[in-house]
């Protein structure tokens, strides 16, 4: 139905265009219940419905994150839940100048004839849902895949699945109103290095990018969310952020288009500081082309201090949004090469380094023949 989407087609654009403007990006605070289990449970924190909109109230109210923080991914159950004031969380957001997004996939499923490799449910039905949303005030949507590394993955029945589904889903979203938010996220799992990753994720983005062409996407108004090029978790060289970015925009410049808008990128498990870092070093690589705005989609990335401020008393709110803005800011810098470095949480790193090999450094240093 490409007429259906021509009835958002200037909205579509303007909303993209908007979530991607220099030095913003999104604010992932679409845990489920129980992912935001998990992270109440690492503070002691009950994990109960009014525990749950006391932490995000405190997300969305915080000062001046409108600055740095231009969307906001939202879990079904806390679109329809209000501030202490009785405003509804979109409404608060939307009169902030930030646009309320939407989790719309269903979680993920088994391939048959794989190696445990899964697929994203959630297409059924989906037009009603995105709809729904659209009139609640929601203006994008996120839709998360995950593939393997390693033993023979990625298979191509797996990357065949995830770009058909995620173009699917996008299809669907923008003859909706809503803008999507392609995520392929290649998981971190196993011992592969920065050149496996970045050979894995080529494949992936092309055939990603190649689906969305063929569903007929408005491409000017679709944002894409994919993982950083980074070596595996257990892999013992992790590269240096300017390694990371060097491969990271090859990789998006040989697979994406120019027309997409903007890139988001999922942090993946990093640390606040190396999220930073990382993002900071592509936005300072030079003689390599990046049309696209590169720019932050973060969860843990963005809130890792905040829940450990917070620890679900009131009398820590006040802290708790001083770290969340401290983050927003850091990462709105980032995004535009400003990073000067040494305010991030290090705490989830998932290769021990010393502060050394974290400094900044010039990003014309790392060169890497085509």
């Amino acid at each position: 139905m490409v007429e259906a989407k021509l009835n958002f087609k200037d909205e579509l654009i303007a909303t993209a265009k908007k979530i991607c403007a220099p030095g913003k990006g999104i604010l992932a605070a679409d845990e489920s219940t129980g992912t935001i289990g998990n992270r109440f449970s690492a503070i002691e924190v009950e994990n109960t419905e009014d525990n749950r909109r006391a932490y995000r109230e405190l997300l969305f109210t915080a000062p001046r994150i409108e600055e740095n923080i231009s969307g906001v991914i939202m879990y079904e159950e806390t679109v329809d839940q209000s501030a202490t004031s009785g405003q509804n969380f979109v409404e608060l957001l939307r009169s902030r100048g930030i646009e309320a997004g939407i989790k719309l996939d269903k979680g993920l499923v088994v391939i048959g004839g794989t190696q445990d490799e899964k697929a994203t449910q959630g297409l059924d039905g989906l037009a009603a849902r995105a709809a729904s949303f659209y009139a609640k005030g929601c203006r994008f949507a996120k839709w998360r895949a995950v593939l393997k590394i390693g033993g023979g993955c990625p298979s191509m029945i797996s990357v065949r699945e995830t770009a058909h589904t995620l173009a699917r889903y996008g299809s669907i979203c923008q003859d909706n109103g809503l803008v999507p938010i392609i995520e392929p996220e290649i998981l971190t799992d196993g011992g592969h290095d920065l050149e496996e990753c970045a050979r894995v994720s080529e494949l992936v983005f092309r055939t990603v990018m190649q689906a969305m062409l063929d569903q007929g996407l408005i491409i000017e108004g679709t944002l894409l969310k994919p993982n950083m090029v980074t070596a595996g978790a257990t892999c013992a060289d992790q590269g240096s952020p300017e390694k990371i970015a060097w491969y990271t925009v090859r990789t998006l410049s040989r697979s994406i288009v120019p027309a997409l808008p903007g890139v988001v990128f999922l942090s993946g498990g990093q640390s606040e500081e190396s999220a930073s870092l990382n993002l900071n070093a592509m936005n300072k690589l030079q003689n390599i082309q990046r049309p696209w705005a590169l720019t932050f989609s973060y969860g843990r990335a963005l809130q890792q201090s905040v829940l450990k401020a917070w620890k679900g008393s009131a009398d820590n709110v006040a802290a708790a949004q001083a770290s969340l803005l401290e983050r927003a800011q850091a990462n709105g810098s980032a995004a535009k090469g400003e990073y000067q470095g040494g305010s991030g949480d290090t705490a989830s790193t998932m290769s021990p380094t010393t502060p050394t090999e974290h400094k900044l450094v010039d990003s014309n240093i790392f060169q890497v023949d085509y």
